[in-house]
């Protein structure tokens, strides 16, 4: 029977934020599928203009998903009876739009968004540019993390190491984002762009990876 021995290792990178992706969603109920249709066109239009405002393209703004369901309420009858009835037709368009992590510019991505006629719901993330060289490190350094523990262990126990038969990576999706803005109230009247002052902390991301050795 072959004689192995199995070490994990574990790498970590703080990478600094480069670039913020601002999430929205647009929705809404109507009465008809074609009014839906419409006004989800029509917010969608009016958001792109606000955008193109602040010194963007209209294609700038991008789709994630878009979809019209039909929507029911429940309802007591006359008898107490829990019932569903027929609300309309309701629309949801998910989009992102991603800049510089500059607090100018996402002071004037606010406010133009607090002067526009479509009032989504949105989030901000930051995030990374260069995504795959930050996992390409990452991945680097939770090997050479399991190598050094494979040495040390196996000095301790005495034995003598031969070569790597097998790599378990769980190649899970890695995201590389922070949300240090969680609530802001929007004011009207400030001038042409919001006094933005934040400075996000680096991120944080950790990954494994297991080596399976030879034992000679």
């Amino acid at each position: 029977m072959e004689k192995t021995i199995k070490v994990t290792g574990k790498g970590t990178v703080f990478v600094k934020p480069d670039l913020i992706r601002l999430s929205m969603r647009l929705e809404g109920v109507c009465e008809k599928y074609e009014e839906a249709l419409r006004q989800s066109s029509e917010q969608t239009e009016q958001l792109k203009l606000c955008f193109e405002k602040a010194g963007f393209l209209k294609e700038d703004l991008k789709t994630l998903s878009f979809h019209i369901n039909t929507e029911y309420e429940n309802y007591r009858d006359k008898k107490n009876e829990w019932k569903k009835k027929f609300a309309g037709y309701k629309f949801i368009h998910e989009m992102k739009i991603e800049f510089e992590a500059d607090n100018q510019l996402l002071g004037k991505v606010l406010y133009a968004m607090s002067h526009c006629q479509a009032k989504p719901e949105f989030q901000i993330t930051y995030t990374i540019k260069n995504a795959e060289e930050a996992k390409n490190l990452l991945l680097k350094r939770a090997v050479e993390d399991s190598k050094k523990k494979s040495e040390i262990l196996a000095e301790a126990a005495g034995i003598h190491l031969g070569n790597i038969i097998y790599i378990d990576y769980s190649w899970e999706e890695i995201h590389f984002e922070s949300n240090p803005i969680n609530r802001m109230v929007m004011q009207e009247d400030c001038g042409a762009s919001y006094d933005i002052n934040i400075e996000p902390d680096n991120i944080k991301v950790s990954d494994t990876v297991t080596l399976i050795w030879e034992i000679e």
